[in-house]
């Protein structure tokens, strides 16, 4: 064995870990998934769920497998939601109208997942209560309702905590480090995008119930492919930028989903930030070529993240780091990319290298560690990883991107725009 090279190896590597970590302080580790985090204190908490549709029953399943939380209470006005739904939490109460279980003195926290337009009637409601309130993305469809629900998670002593699942998600939390540190060198330009062949549309047994379930396609309420998905790229950006954008430009169309939608099946946004660097963003329910991802490119690198995977590609003429070289490294398109471990330091910790010893991707789903952050904000009294600021721009910059969209052409997002008062 090179005893001198092992030595080098494991200076550099440690030199890397301690220089990412100088950056940020504890709190920041502990928000970005990062730092230790010992097991939760206390009983588990009692949750309620309001809306038991298809992602409904995913968080379900999800909180399920978690010993710290127990859902008490299931409401949804379609009552063989909730019947599927007593599949999973078979010793959950049962209501059609969600005020029952805002009623109800043992649950403690809700989780609002029904349809974007109808939360700010039920998180008000919550907040009122006295519940913590975890409340999926975007807030509202509208920014006028977006703000109401905003400001009252501010005026209130709760938790809420918005379902900006990228917030947790340990992959970007890790590769958030090497961001801050500068390895993208000059930034140029995030490119992202989200592809589905899907048609959104959903059958049901009756007409008035197509119609409650296919809202996504109805410009009336819907906020698109912009605000309901894009926003969680959108917000990604935001976040490793730590600015928000000034303008966005907007092309949609319905290229193969002539149903009776009026809501484009495929979008282009292009979100200007400040120091003239832009995101271009895509997204169609027609093809699902390459599926998801958004990528951050630099004069001296770029980082590409999908929800389970990061790789860093370096340029030609980029500075060595020196711990790269030891890295596992895959084929990007053309490129050698470098893969992000989200575990690194704690495979570091147990002797391993990253992405050579233990498994690439995370062992947890972001959904379960942001159920996990909830449960966590409310028994040990932490600030949420996405809290009513963060899921309150993100919704604003998604309604509007799908403002841009529909008119085709350009929305300026003032500062102003961003303000709460």
């Amino acid at each position: 064995m090179n005893t001198d090279s092992t030595e080098r190896r494991d200076f550099l590597k440690g030199a890397m870990a301690a220089g990412l970590m100088v950056l940020f302080t504890e709190e920041e580790l502990l928000a970005a998934g990062i730092g230790r985090r010992a097991p939760i204190d206390g009983p588990p908490v009692k949750i309620g769920l309001i809306g038991a549709g298809a992602w409904g029953k995913e968080i379900l399943s999800t909180l399920s497998r978690l010993p710290m939380a127990e859902v008490r209470f299931l409401s949804d006005p379609y009552e063989p939601a909730m019947k599927k739904g007593l599949e999973i939490a078979p010793r959950a109460a049962t209501a059609v109208d969600y005020r029952k279980l805002l009623e109800a003195s043992d649950v403690e926290a809700v989780i609002i997942a029904t349809p974007t337009h109808k939360h700010k009637e039920i998180a008000l409601a919550a907040l009122q209560a006295g519940k913590h309130v975890y409340c999926e993305a975007p807030l509202a469809n509208t920014i006028e309702d977006a703000r109401a629900i905003a400001v009252a998670a501010q005026a209130t002593k709760v938790k809420f905590q918005g379902g900006l699942q990228g917030r947790s998600n340990a992959i970007y939390g890790h590769i958030l480090q090497f961001v801050r540190s500068g390895v993208l060198g000059t930034r140029a330009q995030i490119v992202a995008q989200w592809n589905r062949k899907q048609s959104w549309r959903r059958p049901a047994p009756t007409a008035e119930r197509e119609r409650e379930l296919n809202w996504r396609l109805n410009r009336q309420v819907s906020v698109g492919l912009a605000g309901e998905i894009g926003l969680h790229q959108f917000d990604l950006a935001s976040w490793y930028l730590k600015a928000l954008p000034i303008s966005v430009q907007g092309l949609g169309s319905i290229l193969n989903w002539n149903d009776g939608r009026d809501v484009p099946d495929t979008i282009h946004t292009v979100l200007e930030y400040p120091n003239n660097v832009r995101m271009i963003h895509t997204s169609t329910l027609v093809s699902s070529f390459s599926d998801a991802f958004t990528v951050f490119e630099g004069s001296d690198s770029s980082l590409m993240l999908r929800e389970n995977r990061g790789w860093m590609v370096k340029e030609a003429d980029s500075p060595l780091l020196g711990w790269e070289v030891y890295a596992k490294k895959e084929t990007i398109h053309n490129e050698t990319g470098i893969c992000m471990v989200a575990d690194a330091t704690k495979l570091l910790e147990q002797g391993k290298e990253p992405g050579k010893d233990g498994a690439l991707e995370p062992t947890q789903t972001p959904l379960s560690l942001a159920m996990q952050n909830f449960i966590r904000s409310i028994r040990e009294n932490e600030p949420p990883v996405c809290g009513p600021i963060e899921a309150w721009q993100a919704t604003v910059i998604g309604i509007k991107a799908h403002e841009a969209v529909m008119s085709g052409g350009q929305v300026a997002l003032p500062k102003s725009l961003f303000d709460l008062k």
